[in-house]
């Protein structure tokens, strides 16, 4: 499985690169502070929205302590999906907040 640190995307993002980054953590986690930008799709509704991602990208995953995400990113890369799991998640996260 492919890892990211939530300090590399921060600089990346600052770099202006644009990132594909997938939350899997629920709406209301998701609403009291997340990435800007990011597309939320719960963990939990991951396999029923599976249709809405495009195997072209790539794409990072991000939950609150990388455990979620991590589960995220085994399902998507069985499903062919280029996709890296943001290690630490939010609680690493330092970047602006929306």
């Amino acid at each position: 499985m492919k890892k990211i640190t939530a300090k590399e995307v921060q600089q990346r993002l600052e770099n202006g690169e644009m990132l594909n980054l997938i939350d899997v953590r629920e709406v209301d986690e998701v609403q009291a502070g997340h990435i800007p930008g990011i597309i939320n799709i719960p963990l939990g509704l991951l396999e029923f929205r599976t249709h809405e991602l495009d195997k072209n990208k790539p794409y990072i995953m991000v939950c609150r302590s990388g455990g979620r995400s991590g589960k995220a990113t085994q399902y998507l890369q069985d499903q062919g999906f280029d996709v890296t799991n943001m290690t630490g998640g939010m609680l690493d996260w330092e970047g602006n907040i929306e």
